[in-house]
């Protein structure tokens, strides 16, 4: 049985060469209305993890093999939804009104939280709405490079959050092409900026990122599209 929502109509198909492989190739999809999918412009190169993938918590079943853990350095294999747009575009700019998902503003206060021990844990939360700070360690969502210009959430390890199975995952803009993430899923700025204002919200994006022999074998049951050279 396929993992993927009814409803969706939007997926970024991520595949890897190996389960170890720091990179890979992302192609967008749209579903036609009578079923199946169309490829929407060109393939992109990403990074991945600078240790490759792990079976991340999202919208397939649990899998047996190398599962996500937070500071593995692997990115979450697997069926997920993209949940929120964010970004250092003001909230009244032409790209934020423009955005057909949520929309997070990356503001000097706005963390996501990776201690494993927080009750905000995988969460992004402004520092401005936290009474108490229960977190030594988070992730910065304003920051000094251009990774995090624009960017977008993905739904890894949420409902709730599993302490120590990963957070902070995103697909995001690279520092540069060959450097490996820490686990997200980045690729250049125009490439992160054309994804950005495609996915909306009402098409429920998802993403679905695999090594290739994964993807052969599940396919045809996940209903997936068919990622062929030409696409």
């Amino acid at each position: 049985m396929t993992p993927l929502p009814a409803p969706s109509r939007q997926l970024l198909l991520c595949l890897a060469h190996g389960q170890d492989a720091p990179h890979g190739r992302l192609q967008r999809y749209s579903r036609l209305p009578g079923g199946g999918w169309v490829s929407v412009g060109a393939r992109v190169p990403v990074m991945l993890g600078r240790a490759g993938l792990a079976w991340g918590r999202g919208l397939h079943p649990a899998m047996p093999g190398l599962q996500k853990r937070e500071g593995d350095g692997r990115s979450p294999a697997g069926v997920f939804a993209i949940t929120t747009l964010f970004g250092e575009a003001e909230p009244g700019s032409s790209f934020a009104r423009a955005a057909k998902l949520p929309y997070l503003c990356a503001s000097a206060g706005l963390k996501c939280i990776d201690d494993a021990a927080s009750a905000k844990y995988n969460r992004i939360v402004h520092q401005s709405c936290v009474a108490r700070r229960d977190w030594a360690s988070c992730e910065d969502m304003r920051r000094d490079d251009q990774r995090y210009v624009v960017g977008a959430v993905v739904g890894h390890n949420l409902e709730p959050p599993v302490p120590g199975a990963g957070s902070c995952i995103f697909l995001h803009v690279w520092e540069r092409e060959g450097l490996p993430t820490a686990g997200c899923t980045a690729m250049a700025l125009a490439d992160m900026t054309t994804i950005a204002g495609w996915l909306d919200g009402a098409a429920v994006p998802v993403l679905v990122q695999l090594p290739e022999a994964d993807f052969g074998s599940l396919r045809e049951v996940w209903d997936l599209p068919v990622f062929s050279a030409h696409d």
